[in-house]
């Protein structure tokens, strides 16, 4: 019993090792993102190149993850067509895509609501004093509702994707 309850434990570690330390493997140099997709329901990020498929990723998303968002503070991550407003450098979380929310729609929500839509919402690394976290980010939403990724990867996304791309979030 012992010895199984040891293997068990060494597995374990192997496997979260390995899950650590796995490389990434970045997006072909000349490719270019012309379209993302969200299903934040399964936590992906869908980037395709001239309708084709090119690269999954895993995500987190906004701490309150079922809905769309619909105020300032919510913690929910947007739902509907936007497109990349704008990419950051220099951020808090490693490098980030800025997305185009509010648009119109939004706006006239929370316009009936009586509430401001909120803003700043991106596609986004680690916060730079997270980043050893890596793939272990994904196991919990934990963003004020933007979409995060790992250094690794936003990296390769904010690369190969040009401001104007349209992102589309399903629910």
């Amino acid at each position: 019993m012992k010895t199984l309850l040891l293997y068990l434990i060494l597995s374990g570690i192997v496997i979260t090792c390995c899950y650590y330390f796995y490389p990434y493997e970045p997006m072909p140099s000349n490719v270019v993102i012309d379209k993302i997709e969200v299903q934040k329901s399964k936590r992906e990020l869908f980037a395709y190149a001239n309708d084709k498929l090119i690269k999954t990723f895993t995500i987190a998303i906004g701490k309150n993850s079922i809905g769309a968002k619909q105020a300032e503070g919510d913690m929910k991550t947007p739902e509907g067509e936007y497109s990349i407003a704008a990419k950051k450098i220099n951020s808090a979380f490693h490098r980030s895509l800025l997305i185009s929310y509010p648009n119109a729609n939004d706006k006239k929500l929370a316009l009936m609501l009586n509430t401001a839509p909120g803003g700043e919402v991106e596609i986004h690394g680690l916060r730079n004093d997270y980043a050893y976290l890596k793939r272990f980010q994904r196991w919990k939403d934990w963003t004020d509702g933007c979409i995060a990724l790992t250094n690794d990867e936003v990296e390769d996304l904010y690369n190969h994707t040009p401001i104007g791309t349209k992102i589309i979030i399903h629910p």
